[in-house]
C-alpha cells in the first residue's frame, strides 16, 4: 500500500468546514469533536481544526498567476479534474485562480484551480492527463 496524505489545518467555524469541505468538496466527514473534524478528501485525511488565530498569505508569481502561499489539494487525472471543476462551478465556488491549463505543450502541462475555503485557506486541484509526468522536468 502507498503512503496517504494526512494534514491538519486551521479554519475559524467548523460548521462552515462542515458545509464547505463536506457539501461542496464532497468529503465524507469521519471522527469528530468539538474542536476539529476529519475529513476523506481523495482517500487522504485532513483534518480541520478549530483555531482562532490569523494566517499570513503571500502569493508567488506561477506562469504569470499570483499563486497563494500557503495551499494545498489534490492531483487527480485530467478527466477527473474537468469534471470537479465543473461541479465547482456549478456550486458557485468563486476562484483565485479560474480552472485552466497551465505550461501548455510542456513536460509539467496541467490543469489548474485555486480558491478558498471559508476560513480563508487556499486549495489547488491540479489534473494531469498522465500522472507519470508529475515530476517530470
Amino acid at each position: 500500500m502507498n503512503g496517504l496524505f494526512h494534514l491538519a489545518f486551521p479554519v475559524n467555524d467548523l460548521e462552515a468546514a462542515r458545509e464547505f469541505y463536506g457539501n461542496i468538496l464532497d468529503c465524507p466527514e469521519g471522527r469528530s469533536s468539538d474542536t476539529w473534524i476529519d475529513f476523506n478528501l481523495f482517500g487522504h485525511q485532513i483534518v480541520a481544526h478549530l483555531s482562532p488565530v490569523a494566517r499570513i498569505v503571500s502569493a508567488n508569481e506561477v506562469d504569470s498567476d499570483k499563486v497563494p502561499v500557503p495551499h494545498f489539494g489534490i492531483i487527480l487525472p485530467m478527466e477527473e479534474w474537468r469534471k470537479l471543476a465543473e461541479r465547482l462551478t456549478e456550486k458557485g465556488v468563486k476562484f483565485i485562480i479560474e480552472p485552466k491549463i497551465r505550461f501548455a505543450g510542456e513536460t509539467g502541462e496541467q490543469g489548474t484551480m485555486f480558491f478558498l475555503d471559508p476560513s480563508g485557506n487556499a486549495l489547488e486541484f491540479k489534473g494531469f492527463s498522465d500522472l507519470n509526468n508529475l515530476f517530470a522536468k
